[in-house]
């Protein structure tokens, strides 16, 4: 079989960050949020040639280990060859190490940038095939679901297969997230959790987690008991013992806030009139912003735009 023709035009995909667990919906919920990564992507002569802007400019590799071009050479082989060189632009707004999917960021730009300067693309891997190959490359699908799909969303594996389903988070809804100046690696935040739970603990989450999808998508004064958890936060406070501390005042206070995915970043979810006023209760070490939630998910853009 031919290999694959490509556009000699350059691609733009921005991709979204996304906070997944959103409290008890453990490597399931996922919530795509106004804060993106910018990449170029064209095919060349020859060569790879890699440049980064922003977030990790300074330690992020610039050749073939980088995750966003492991993620194009993937999509390439999926989508049947290789092109003969590639020139990649990264404009990278997303904190790394902080729980907010900077890796599911650089992945889904990378699959979808190549889907898209491969003329023929979308026939040759659909939006179904682009969420098990993201999943595939990450090792779970809750944050590169709601990356790909944007809005709220609910990643599940069936059969080795993984799903995903979209819902529209409530309008009056407002992701306020806390950064700290430090990463936690999800290595370590992962390996803090038990092999097992009390079953009264994993009762209580299930029973939050079916009130979150309430919550989010229609009653948000509920949101305050439906983002209990019980499951990984308490488990993770060796590795991140103030971003647990402040999620345990914040929640004192009557306000909904998680930790975001592995941490180390909290992440408030209230209500507009409300949002500036949350955003100033950490104090100091923490990086404030007050964010937008995105329904877009990845997205080819213009150029220019």
């Amino acid at each position: 079989m031919a290999g694959p023709a490509f556009r000699a035009a350059a691609v733009r995909v921005r991709t979204p960050a996304t906070s997944a667990n959103l409290g008890p919906g453990f490597d399931a919920f996922g919530l795509s949020l106004g804060l993106y990564d910018d990449v170029v992507v064209r095919v060349a002569d020859s060569g790879l040639h890699v440049d980064i802007a922003g977030e990790g400019a300074e330690t992020l590799p610039r050749d073939e280990t980088h995750l966003l071009v492991r993620s194009l050479r993937t999509a390439f082989e999926l989508l049947g060859g290789q092109p003969r060189g590639l020139e990649v632009v990264c404009a990278n707004r997303i904190p790394h190490g902080r729980g907010l999917g900077s890796s599911s960021a650089a992945i889904c730009a990378g699959i979808v940038a190549a889907r898209a300067v491969t003329i023929g693309g979308d026939a040759r891997l659909d939006d179904a095939a682009l969420l098990e190959l993201a999943t595939e490359i990450e090792g779970h699908p809750d944050n590169v679901a709601a990356c790909l799909l944007g809005g709220f969303t609910v990643a599940w594996m069936d059969g080795g297969a993984a799903r995903a389903i979209r819902m529209k988070p409530a309008d009056s809804i407002v992701p306020v997230v806390f950064v700290p100046d430090s990463p936690v690696l999800t290595e370590t935040a992962r390996g803090l959790l038990p092999r097992t739970v009390p079953h009264v603990d994993a009762a209580v989450n299930a029973g939050r987690a079916a009130l979150l999808v309430e919550a989010l998508t229609r009653r948000p004064e509920l949101l305050l008991p439906a983002t209990e958890d019980r499951l990984h936060q308490d488990y993770r406070t060796p590795a991140m013992p103030q971003s647990v501390a402040l999620v345990n005042r914040l929640r004192a206070d009557g306000v909904p806030a998680v930790i975001s995915g592995a941490g180390p970043t909290v992440l408030a979810l209230v209500e507009d009139g409300a949002a500036d006023k949350v955003a100033r209760l950490a104090g100091e070490g923490w990086a404030a912003n007050r964010l937008s939630l995105d329904a877009a998910g990845t997205s080819v853009l213009p150029l220019g735009s």
